[in-house]
């Protein structure tokens, strides 16, 4: 199993940046997905997730508005758009798999990608 996050970049302070996380390896319909960030020197937080069907997703509060989450199953890849980006966006962004389940926290994920760059500059 494979997760490819890619998609970020150094971008100014009111930007967008695309986010995808292509998988291979595993039936993409069947896991819930998420999107988890790591900020310079702080832990890894949970920014959003997407259930199985893509019928719930769910935002931590302050990328409410600003982030989008979606998928297509059809072509194994998950998305992550971000809108209206500030300086405390910048982190490295990981993408994350979880059979069934939407989870919050970065613990009890059955996969994780490498994770993508992302900086916003002011």
């Amino acid at each position: 199993v494979q997760l490819q996050a890619s998609g970020g970049g150094l971008v100014q302070a009111g930007g967008s940046l695309r986010l995808s996380c292509a998988t291979s390896g595993l039936t993409l319909s069947r896991y819930a997905m998420g999107w988890f960030r790591q900020p310079p020197g702080k832990e890894r937080e949970f920014v959003a997730a997407i259930s199985v069907s893509g019928g719930d997703e769910y935002y931590e509060d302050s990328v409410k508005g600003r982030f989008t989450i979606s998928r297509d199953n059809a072509k194994n890849t998950v998305y992550l758009q971000m809108n209206s980006l500030k300086p405390e966006d910048t982190g490295v962004y990981y993408c994350a798999a979880r059979y069934r389940v939407v989870l919050f926290e970065s613990t009890g994920h059955d996969f994780w990608g490498q994770g993508t760059q992302v900086t916003v500059s002011s």
